[in-house]
């Protein structure tokens, strides 16, 4: 990251249901940044539900959207990004968005983000889509694991969104004196 940021990004990650939305909404608020969904701004862009783009054109297409705005964004400062679970993966994504900012990891455990993907009947997960989403949910963490640990790790399980910001502030602060 640049020393002439003023106000640098910071960008949350991690898999679907991690708290990624919940914590970026009040850590923006706290550090009164704006705050960018990257899916939601796809959506909203788009005019198409998440699932809806990966039926109707595919998951490449709605990846190729996902790149545009990693790029977009990462060229603006004072916002905090919430990615889709597999944004960071891509490296290309990866260095648009550090670019100007600092990334963290929300990690919790698979019963946890089952649990929390349940509370949430309204949200449609694409890829969860089949007759076991628990072993689904397992088998991408294994697969994403690598390309998670990139990036330094907040474990959400057992704390609340408020615990949360405060580590989260607390690092920013350390890192920025």
């Amino acid at each position: 990251m640049k020393d002439d940021i003023t106000r640098p990004n910071i960008i949350i990650t991690g898999f679907m249901g991690t708290g990624k939305t919940t914590l970026g909404k009040r850590l923006a608020a706290a550090l009164g940044y704006e705050f960018v969904d990257t899916d939601e701004l796809i959506v909203a862009r788009s005019g198409r539900t998440v699932e809806e783009i990966f039926h109707e054109q595919g998951e490449a297409v709605f990846r190729e959207m996902e790149s545009a705005i990693a790029k977009e964004l990462g060229e603006k400062e004072g916002l905090v990004i919430s990615t889709g679970g597999r944004t960071m993966l891509d490296p290309t994504n990866a260095a648009a968005l550090s670019k100007k900012g600092r990334v963290f990891c929300l990690v919790a455990r698979p019963e946890e983000i089952m649990e929390r993907l349940s509370q949430d009947p309204d949200v449609c997960r694409p890829l969860l889509d089949g007759p076991n989403p628990m072993e689904r949910i397992v088998e991408l963490l294994r697969e994403r694991q690598e390309g998670y640990a990139r990036f330094p790790q907040l474990v959400t399980s057992g704390k609340s969104p408020e615990e949360l910001v405060d580590i989260l502030l607390e690092i920013i602060q350390q890192g920025s004196a």
